[in-house]
């Protein structure tokens, strides 16, 4: 086994932002002490009082914090903020004051808990942010308690931070020239810890178990590989090394073969951000932001506006509009979609369309009529369809809504293995990786022990991508990945080799992945995808692809 040749103490778990680093150890405690329930007391409604207020002051240190701050960075403490104000964990929590006696911060406490426990249950998206709800509940407790919430410490010097899991209003934060890199013994691949640490460039390994039952001095960081070795001595600093190169912004192979390097975003800012960092275009505008804060559905002319500010910076450049990807697994106020048995498995993305229709024709009009007020090239494209039959009825309303260019998002490996059908149907399609790995191998993407099977390397995942990347040269039509596998540089290169037109991830990764793709020719690149076909596990796969 090729993993007889690492040293004994080292930690093998899922790297999700690649580079390699050294340095001392500092441990992050991740939580506070659970507050006792107490007495009851003497006056419940000041007590149940004290709630609202705990909650703005955090609400509003978290805004002061996003207003320094940009991108991914700003995105979740924005969230972060605007999640310790939400009426119904407050309405809970001084529900729990008044009508069961509790103080208030053990009534913060278990009601958001109740919600974590929810969202964890759930599965998908939502369970993604329950580690979000545990950070806003540790800095409420906290505030009324007017001691110091758990998080990273003040760090004196170029420190590895290691835990059991990392707040994402705190990793924002982080700065990269003391921070080395990060270990984690729980979380995913796609969590939000996940994806700022690969926005701030910062080398990271998650779902690393055993990491926290060992006291070590010293950590030895292999991001790209996803090996943590673990010393009892201290070792000298050394920065994270990364592969990068100069891009001149244009996705292509050592030999010319044209890739399009395109910017996963969600808002105006990340559009920014792609702009800044030479994204050829967008492979995936999430529309989501539109309707996550809103009590009703907005109007078309609300969501025209709030599309044609991401996509200006855009103009002439192509954007893949992806409509609302919603349901009982990400519960908007409006849908009244109800409780679900596996909401994972449920009424979401398109099949919420199939009841209301009249919802995704609003969206698509606006998403027209943006694209006509801007000028960006716009194509559009649904999540979660599963049968060429879906995809029809898609591409008929879309078509008729003034959208051209009509495409289908492949995140169930029924879709990927009528990939033929499908493309009959359509002009491109476009595979989440993420989705499509926890649908493949039956497991949530955010249970940490079940972090290797949602490697985006593994074979398996693969071959369905193969399979689906020589359905669209037969049928002549291009296939794209979206997913935040694009994002790593040699996994890149891989999917180029398998015949991926078009990688799309978080602006951050453009200049390391251009710059890696750029290294071979597009031979090389089929032979490493060839070789990672055939592999047994993920570890084997990557090794084809690092050893060329």
């Amino acid at each position: 086994m090729t993993t007889s040749t690492l040293p004994p103490n080292t930690h093998h778990g899922v790297g999700v932002s690649p580079g390699r680093a050294a340095g001392p150890v500092v441990w992050v405690h991740d939580r506070l002490p659970d507050p006792l329930p107490g007495p009851a007391p003497t006056d419940p409604a000041a007590e149940a009082a004290r709630i609202r207020p705990a909650a703005e002051a955090v609400s509003q240190r978290l805004l002061a914090r996003a207003g320094t701050a940009d991108g991914a960075a700003r995105e979740v403490l924005t969230m972060t903020a605007t999640m310790a104000t939400d009426p119904s964990l407050l309405g809970k929590a001084e529900q729990a004051v008044t009508e069961q006696g509790l103080p208030a911060p053990r009534a913060v406490f278990e009601a958001a808990g109740e919600f974590a426990e929810l969202l964890a249950a759930t599965g998908g998206y939502l369970a993604e942010r329950a580690r979000d709800v545990l950070d806003v509940r540790d800095r409420l407790v906290a505030e009324l308690t007017a001691t110091e919430p758990p998080g990273v410490p003040e760090l004196t010097g170029p420190s590895v931070l290691v835990a059991r899991d990392l707040a994402p209003a705190d990793t924002a934060e982080l700065d990269p020239r003391l921070v080395l890199a990060l270990v984690t013994e729980e979380g995913g691949p796609t969590s939000h810890t996940a994806i700022l640490a690969r926005s701030l460039g910062i080398p990271a390994v998650v779902a690393a178990r055993g990491v926290l039952a060992t006291n070590a001095a010293g950590a030895r960081v292999d991001g790209a590989a996803g090996t943590v070795e673990l010393l009892d001595r201290t070792v000298e600093p050394v920065a994270a090394t990364h592969d990068r190169a100069e891009w001149n912004g244009v996705g292509t192979t050592a030999d010319g073969h044209r890739v399009k390097l395109l910017a996963n975003i969600g808002s105006a800012a990340d559009a920014q951000a792609g702009i800044a960092a030479h994204a050829e275009g967008s492979g995936l505008f999430r529309t989501e932001f539109c309707f996550l804060d809103a009590a009703a559905e907005p109007d078309i002319e609300t969501q025209r506006n709030a599309y044609a500010a991401v996509l200006e910076p855009f103009a002439g450049k192509p954007v893949v509009v992806r409509t609302l990807d919603a349901g009982a697994d990400k519960p908007l106020p409006f849908l009244a979609i109800g409780e679900e048995p596996n909401p994972a498995l449920g009424v979401r993305g398109l099949r919420v369309a199939f009841d209301r229709p009249d919802l995704l024709d609003r969206q698509l009009t606006a998403i027209a009529a943006a694209a006509a007020q801007t000028g960006a090239e716009v194509s559009v494209m649904a999540p979660m369809v599963a049968t060429a039959q879906e995809a029809t009825w898609f591409a008929e309303r879309a078509r008729a809504a003034g959208l051209e260019r009509v495409g289908v998002m492949v995140e169930t490996p029924a879709a990927a293995l009528t990939a033929e059908a499908l493309l009959d149907e359509v002009d491109f399609v476009s595979i989440g990786t993420n989705d499509l790995a926890q649908y493949t191998f039956a497991a949530d993407r955010m249970t940490g022990a079940l972090a290797t099977l949602n490697n985006p390397w593994q074979p398996a995942l693969l071959r369905l991508i193969a399979h689906l990347a020589r359905a669209g040269l037969e049928k002549a039509k291009p296939v794209g990945i979206c997913g935040e596998a694009a994002a790593d540089p040699h996994l890149a290169g891989v999917l180029t080799g398998l015949g991926a037109t078009s990688l799309s991830m978080n602006p951050k990764a453009l200049p390391t992945v251009g710059a890696t793709l750029a290294k071979h020719p597009l031979q090389t690149w089929q032979e490493a995808a060839q070789a990672a076909l055939e592999a047994r596990t993920p570890t084997e796969a990557r090794q084809a692809a690092d050893h060329l």
